[in-house]
């Protein structure tokens, strides 16, 4: 894949900051903030945990670009470390204890009131992410960068670090497992 204006540019701001410029490094911060937390919260379930976690990427990136060799885009990159870091703060907490009536509640007929559909698609929502939550964390992975962020198999093959084939078996199994959980909803 041919390398965009933009990660070229990137490319050189993290060759920059690796040699010590604090403004390249602010550049990229900024450029990038947005869509690393928006992932951050898709896998750790709330926006407190994803911008901890966000910090604690781009504080790890900062120590280490100086070995950034830019084998991959620095987003590429940035993504890596910041599913690395949710996955890892995600492992080392004991398991949420499901509630008795956490199981779907079915979709209501046309012709509800719109409060009611609020509400319905609220619990739709809460029902997706509590699905997407049981999933495990390499199905969970590919499938927010896919369907949510919307890269390229290839890109998340790198972000992983697991082989394009491996990428689409996890997201047949997280679609046909997210499938089966939301069925409920249809």
């Amino acid at each position: 894949m041919e390398e965009s204006a933009a990660e070229q540019e990137d490319r050189l701001l993290a060759i920059r900051a690796g040699e010590g410029d604090d403004d390249a490094f602010a550049t990229l911060v900024e450029r990038h903030v947005d869509g690393l937390l928006a992932l951050a919260g898709h896998l750790m379930g709330n926006r407190h945990d994803a911008e901890d976690s966000v910090q604690e990427a781009f504080l790890s990136a900062w120590r280490r670009l100086p070995q950034f060799r830019g084998d991959a885009a620095f987003r590429t990159w940035m993504y890596r470390i910041v599913t690395n870091r949710c996955f890892s703060v995600l492992r080392s907490r004991p398991p949420p204890a499901a509630p008795l009536d956490a199981g779907p509640e079915p979709a209501q007929t046309a012709g509800s009131a719109q409060p009611e559909r609020a509400a319905e698609a609220h619990a739709a929502t809460d029902a997706l992410a509590r699905a997407l939550a049981r999933l495990d964390e390499g199905q969970r992975a590919c499938w927010v960068l896919r369907e949510l962020h919307g890269l390229h198999y290839d890109e998340i093959a790198q972000i992983t670090g697991i082989s394009e084939p491996s990428v689409r078996g996890r997201l047949y199994r997280a679609r046909r497992t997210l499938a089966q959980e939301m069925f409920p909803w249809r």
